[in-house]
């Protein structure tokens, strides 16, 4: 799917459902602010995923690149997120969800990356083993329901709907199980060879009904990290459930500092 066709899909399926929001609720959401933002997808999704919270950012005044990534290494996804970087006009926050959070740790060492925020999501050391260090938590049940062929998997709709997007409206997850995004099934043994979140300022978004990720794990990481944590009570896809606030904390980032951030409801 190409910009174009990508746009025209916000302008005419999630965004119209959101103009109402964005015109009572963006006010109270966060303070008005302009930048640049780049958002990361994970595996069994793309870039159609963030649909409720990139007319919610741009209605604040932001540029925002919804990046489609192919899935299929590690390094490609690294490339393409790279390559959203470097058509940036100035400081990029850069925000990832899940598996992306791989992804941006190696891309956010770009120089103009000015801040992460990672969602549920992944935030390896150099040349870590991400899945060893997994399986050291609850194995969450979503994990059961990943199935390959031809050397490319994803998760059944049973998984997909009652673990890795509880909490979302039935017709919105059935909607993005329509668009999931196949991957490699040598995706998850790639590894980083930076930690950009070592120099770079970094929040954490902790999901805790998570089916997907260990809410364990992602607290680990987020103090591993000594990322600004917040908390919702959502599945993993935090953005389909609570656009309003996941979209708060992306703004927070934006407009810089190192308090932790109240999430609205919605």
């Amino acid at each position: 799917m190409d910009r174009r066709q990508f746009t025209k899909l916000l302008a005419t399926g999630t965004a119209a459902a959101t103009v109402g929001t964005i015109a009572a609720g963006t006010a109270s959401a966060a303070p008005r602010t302009t930048g640049n933002v780049v958002l990361v997808h994970g595996a069994y999704a793309d870039g159609s995923c963030w649909g409720q919270v990139i007319p919610i950012l741009q209605a604040a005044g932001v540029a925002v690149t919804s990046v489609q990534n192919p899935l299929t290494s590690l390094a490609d996804d690294v490339a393409f997120t790279t390559r959203a970087l470097d058509r940036q006009t100035g400081p990029t926050v850069l925000v990832a969800h899940s598996y992306g959070g791989a992804v941006i740790t190696q891309a956010g060492d770009h120089p103009l990356v000015s801040s992460l925020v990672y969602l549920s999501a992944r935030a390896p050391m150099e040349g870590e083993d991400y899945a060893a260090l997994a399986g050291t938590f609850p194995t969450p049940p979503a994990n059961a329901g990943i199935v390959y062929q031809n050397g490319f998997g994803g998760l059944t709709e049973e998984a997909f709907l009652n673990d890795f997007a509880n909490g979302v409206p039935r017709v919105r997850a059935r909607a993005l199980y329509a668009a999931q995004g196949r991957i490699a099934q040598t995706l998850f043994a790639g590894r980083t060879t930076v930690a950009a979140w070592r120099t770079k300022p970094s929040r954490y978004l902790v999901t805790t009904a998570d089916r997907t990720t260990s809410p364990e794990l992602q607290r680990y990481v987020a103090k591993r990290m000594n990322a600004v944590v917040s908390e919702l009570p959502t599945g993993h896809l935090s953005f389909a459930v609570r656009p309003r606030a996941v979209a708060r904390l992306i703004l927070a980032a934006v407009a810089g500092g190192k308090a932790e951030v109240s999430l609205p409801a919605g």
